[in-house]
């Protein structure tokens, strides 16, 4: 049978029981003394198991009967697994619509990202050159305001000077009217005198005058030009000069607070080095003691066989010192030997002994003598330049 499909109905037919010998059953549903004698009869009693338990702890079922309900089962199983594999394939297809939804919207989503980050990207721009913009208007309005200040004091001095020429011109007026009156009054010919007449000296002057007064005039434009061009750039230079400032000032605190926390490393070094120094000193103090009681044992220690005492490196100044130390070892357990040899004596003179015991300690005996009389002699030449010292 397929895994997919479902078993049909003739698959069921050819499952069948085939029993021998067939009886009548009789259930029992309740208690009662009657029965029947007939042989094929068979009581059947009130079962509460399930009929799968029943035939599986029944010995007498057969297996065919067994075999035919483990394959319907098995086919129930195969049915229902079926059943899962269409639902799983079906779920499965599912997954992959809501999963080719999902690659759409996050295609989707991507490019709305990508939008709005190419929109974020020109706003910024934007903004950046609003913001240029902005701080150069604002020069230019600065500048401007400057030159309209400038101006507007121009205007009031020339506001000045127009009423001061009006007040010259009507404190003039009255010789002009004079002056129109003497020329009315004058004769037609009064131009035809010599050269070397009154008015001719005084018109030649006031055409010098006249002259002299526009050649003023002119200069005197031309230096308010060059003194308004002057202002100008004395007013760049003002602003050159506090950009300038601002800009070292900053350079000034940056470097300042660079200049502080060098010191203040400075200061971590040098404390450093005063410790360093102070243990160093310490420790040389130290070492310096510690020489002087070296040199002073060695000394207290000195050997001939090693040279001179002031060419003596501390090395071999330690050797001998625990050179002198292991002799001296020497001689104290010599001289232990000594006294215990002498206490056996003086008890195996109290005591008899064999004469074969004798004979043998007696060599032993004279031999640590001369042992203990050689290392004592040795001892008193090595320390005989310490008391030619002292």
């Amino acid at each position: 049978m397929d895994d997919g499909k479902l078993p049909s109905l003739t698959d069921y037919r050819r499952y069948s029981l085939h029993l021998k010998n067939p009886k009548r059953n009789v259930f029992v549903t309740q208690l009662g003394d009657q029965r029947y004698d007939d042989e094929d009869v068979n009581y059947i009693p009130i079962i509460r198991q399930a009929a799968d338990e029943i035939l599986a702890s029944d010995s007498k079922t057969p297996q065919t009967t067994l075999v035919l309900k483990k394959e319907v089962e098995v086919d129930q199983v195969n049915a229902e697994l079926a059943a899962k594999r269409q639902e799983f394939v079906q779920r499965m297809e599912a997954i992959s619509q809501r999963t080719v939804e999902f690659e759409r919207k996050e295609q989707v989503f991507r490019e709305r990202t990508l939008k709005f980050d190419k929109f974020l990207r020109d706003n910024e721009a934007k903004r950046c050159r609003a913001i240029k913009k902005y701080h150069f208007e604002l020069k230019e309005n600065e500048v401007k305001r400057k030159e309209l200040q400038n101006l507007l004091h121009q205007f009031e001095e020339m506001k000045v000077r127009q009423r001061r020429l009006q007040r010259n011109v009507s404190k003039y007026k009255v010789f002009e009217d004079y002056l129109l009156k003497v020329i009315d009054n004058l004769p037609e010919n009064y131009l035809e005198f010599s050269s070397e007449s009154m008015v001719m000296s005084i018109i030649r002057k006031h055409e010098t005058l006249g002259a002299t007064s526009e050649a003023l005039i002119n200069n005197l434009s031309r230096l308010s030009d060059e003194m308004e061009q002057c202002q100008r750039d004395l007013e760049s230079l003002r602003q050159e000069y506090d950009t300038t400032k601002l800009m070292i000032n900053s350079q000034l605190s940056v470097r300042q607070m660079e200049c502080d926390e060098v010191k203040e490393r400075n200061k971590r070094i040098e404390m450093k080095i005063n410790l360093q120094r102070g243990n160093f000193v310490h420790k040389s103090e130290g070492f310096g003691a510690l020489l002087l009681a070296i040199n002073n044992l060695a000394d207290q220690c000195y050997m001939r066989h090693y040279g001179i005492f002031e060419e003596i490196d501390i090395l071999t100044k330690l050797d001998m010192v625990k050179e002198f130390i292991m002799e001296k070892k020497d001689v104290a357990q010599v001289a232990a030997q000594t006294d215990s040899a002498s206490v056996f004596i003086s008890t195996s003179d109290q005591i008899p002994a064999k004469s074969g015991e004798t004979n043998q300690q007696k060599p032993q005996i004279k031999v640590s003598f001369t042992n203990s009389s050689k290392i004592i002699t040795k001892q008193k030449n090595r320390l005989k330049p310490i008391n030619t010292k002292s």
